[in-house]
């Protein structure tokens, strides 16, 4: 014997073979199916699982709704509201004056709301509280003047690819009147519905 030699099953012949698949058959017993079930089972599981991807993608890369927990964005956005974020339309539609954007704040890095009132190429000034753009008033109806305690800000140029962000609630907002212009790459996103309320 040959050392580290190993052991063959036993042949077995082609009627024995024969014989005994249907035997084994046989012992399943009538009530066992194979096959579709399972794979049906399968099918649904990974139908869901692409479901799911779908959703957290969307999340991630299309949309996501935010919770408002200031009041600078009062009463387009007064706290409590949630607002929906398209994530992709900074590059799909450009950013405009009048949009409602999500960026981070260059004071402190938190994620805050605030409404584009001048792009690049434009001159913003704030005289008795009053907004002037190019110096005109644009219409904001959004903004309650009432609440406004007579302010002023200088004129200042916003330089291309930047743009000047305020809050609807001058008097509580803190904006590009504190820490200057935003880059627009810095974007995070536009509000698409401005108010649900919880």
């Amino acid at each position: 014997m040959r050392s580290g030699a190993g052991l063959r099953p036993p042949r077995r012949s082609p009627a024995h073979r024969a014989g005994t698949a249907p035997a084994r058959r046989a012992a399943a017993g009538p009530g066992r199916t194979s096959g579709p079930p399972r794979k049906r089972k399968l099918s649904a599981l990974a139908g869901g699982a692409v479901v799911l991807a779908l959703l957290l993608g969307v999340r991630t890369w299309v949309a996501e709704p935010v919770a408002v927990d200031s009041d600078s964005m009062a009463p387009t956005l007064p706290p409590g509201s949630i607002a929906i974020v398209l994530k992709t339309a900074p590059a799909w539609f450009g950013v405009h004056a009048g949009d409602v954007v999500v960026l981070d704040s260059p004071l402190d890095g938190t994620r805050i709301i605030k409404r584009v009132v001048a792009v690049g190429g434009q001159t913003v000034e704030v005289d008795d509280a009053i907004l002037l753009v190019d110096g005109a008033a644009p219409p904001e109806p959004y903004v309650d003047h009432r609440t406004i305690d007579g302010t002023h800000f200088i004129p200042t140029a916003v330089p291309p690819g930047e743009v000047f962000v305020m809050g609807d609630n001058r008097e509580r907002s803190i904006d590009s009147r504190d820490f200057g212009t935003v880059p627009v790459e810095e974007i995070r996103g536009t509000v698409v519905k401005p108010s649900i309320r919880p």
